[in-house]
């Protein structure tokens, strides 16, 4: 961070936004220069502003902040405490307005990429790594900075995720991390919720693309319903230089015509209107090869990611890649070797009887086109699932999921997923009702893979769904340590393996 301000500038900075409702900072204490912002108290150092912010602070926190050095304070109502202050109509937007103060507006500094859809974000969001990677490494430059559900890398940071767009403050260090770290690109993830919220108001993406939307993320502590939802995630078009817009997913129509006037448009799917259009697909052994023709880029190219459905996110990047002037060669090179952690990994037994596909699916979306894709590529096959619902929010999953797999799978395995702080065995009542099929609710989710996998005769495949790589597990309020999808499968193929040589 190159340039420090004073705790006059950050007052000057409220009002300017039209935020300030009451100051209580003046004399030597305005000249002050300050040394950090949060919202936590673990952090201060310094001269130190705190921000009182979110649904269960408490004054406790305040006083502790205080006590820790914190030279004042920012909130949307006064505190019982002698401490100067500043009141605030809108604590979020004060926080982005201080925010960027603070870290001197230092989104504006990178190229800034943003993917936001129910299905397919992280996948889109590693293929345009991958691509920006191949084109960077060219040039000498460092690799793209990634915020992505999966995990983060910032130059500094590298790290697993909890969340899919960090909070405000978090998101700006990320940025200046990669800043300061040499980093010119970053490719991000961008949710409902951090739109709705404000977590990215005030930036503003060089190409952000729209991949599709479906029912999800209805609650009373998330969106409230449908149309929420929807145009919490249209304001991507507000935030962006280029939209790239998916015309073969639902509803996308509305987001063209959105998107119309507040940005540069550029259309993918397989319609011949399209900008970047994809005029045929094709399974090879060694993977997925499909032609696309467009202004810039043409001819066919080809992905290693199993499940046709990825064929879409590819021509999302080509879309992105596309405004982005990348050159075709890295845009090949990029798609063909992508990776993303617990996408689509797919693991065998020595005798070819077990298939384990380990994948991030959590949605109805993810889980349709997921059931798809295994009956088109796994003909003949029993078809298991294991899965469970996170506790408290995106309730309209244990219903949807739950027929899902009661459609389209022989066996059924219902097991914990994050259940947070509400009872696992709630969660699992409300998905089994409407599980359609023979089935198994059981908690340990280890012994329900182990289940999969060592018993039973069929050749079958199993598709393990929603923690991936994860290596923890959300437990009332805190993650603990929990051995990964991943791990756990390769774990009990070895004990299938040594009972069936």
């Amino acid at each position: 961070m190159t340039a420090l301000h004073t705790l006059q500038e950050y007052v000057d900075a409220l009002r300017g936004a039209g935020l300030l409702v009451e100051s209580t900072v003046s004399g030597a204490l305005a000249r002050k220069t300050i040394d950090c912002f949060s919202y936590d108290n673990r952090a201060l150092r310094g001269t130190a502003l705190f921000l009182c912010k979110g649904a269960h602070f408490k004054e406790e926190y305040l006083r502790d902040a205080l006590a820790h050095g914190a030279a004042a304070y920012v909130a949307d109502h006064a505190y019982d405490v002698d401490a100067p202050r500043l009141i605030v109509g809108d604590i979020r937007r004060a926080l982005v307005v201080l925010g960027r103060l603070y870290y001197n507006n230092v989104t504006d500094k990178l190229v800034t990429v943003g993917v936001t859809g129910t299905k397919g974000k992280s996948t889109t969001a590693y293929y345009m790594r991958y691509i920006l990677n191949d084109w960077l490494s060219g040039q000498g430059k460092p690799d793209c900075a990634l915020i992505s559900s999966i995990d983060t890398y910032d130059g500094v940071v590298s790290e697993e995720s909890h969340i899919t767009t960090p909070e405000v403050l978090e998101l700006y260090r990320h940025f200046q991390n990669a800043y300061d770290s040499g980093i010119t690109h970053l490719v991000m993830e961008a949710s409902s919720q951090a739109f709705k919220v404000g977590r990215v108001r005030g930036m503003t993406f060089d190409v952000g693309a729209f991949l599709n939307i479906g029912e999800d993320h209805i609650s009373p502590i998330e969106h409230p319903d449908f149309e929420d939802y929807f145009a919490s995630k249209l304001k991507i078009f507000d935030q962006c230089r280029v939209g790239c817009v998916n015309t073969d997913a639902e509803h996308m129509a509305r987001a063209v015509e959105y998107a119309k006037g507040r940005c540069e448009l550029i259309t993918f799917g397989s319609h011949e209107s399209d900008t970047v259009y994809c005029e045929k697909v094709e399974k090879k052994a060694d993977g997925l090869y499909f032609a696309v023709r467009s202004p810039k880029y043409s001819g066919e190219f080809s992905i290693t990611m199993p499940g046709l459905f990825n064929v879409s996110n590819a021509l999302a990047a080509i879309a992105m890649s596309t405004a982005l002037d990348i050159p075709e060669e890295s845009v090949r090179r990029g798609l063909r070797v992508a990776r993303a952690s617990g996408r689509m990994q797919v693991y065998e037994s020595r005798d070819k009887n077990v298939t384990v596909i380990v994948d991030y699916a959590h949605n109805r979306m993810s889980f349709d086109a997921l059931y798809r894709s295994t009956r088109a590529e796994y003909p003949g096959k029993s078809m298991i699932s294991i899965f469970g619902c996170p506790g408290s929010h995106a309730l309209q999953r244990r219903k949807d999921l739950g027929e899902l797999s009661g459609q389209n799978c022989d066996f059924v395995y219902i097991t914990e997923e994050d259940s947070g702080e509400e009872p696992f065995a709630q969660i699992a009542a409300d998905i089994e009702k409407h599980v359609a099929a023979p089935h198994l609710v059981l908690e340990d989710r280890d012994e329900c893979i182990r289940r999969a996998i060592c018993e039973g005769g069929k050749p079958r495949v199993i598709l393990l769904t929603g923690k991936g790589e994860e290596e923890y597990m959300k437990r009332g309020n805190a993650f603990v340590p929990y051995p990964s999808d991943v791990e756990m499968t390769l774990r009990h193929l070895k004990t299938y393996d040594e009972a069936h040589k």
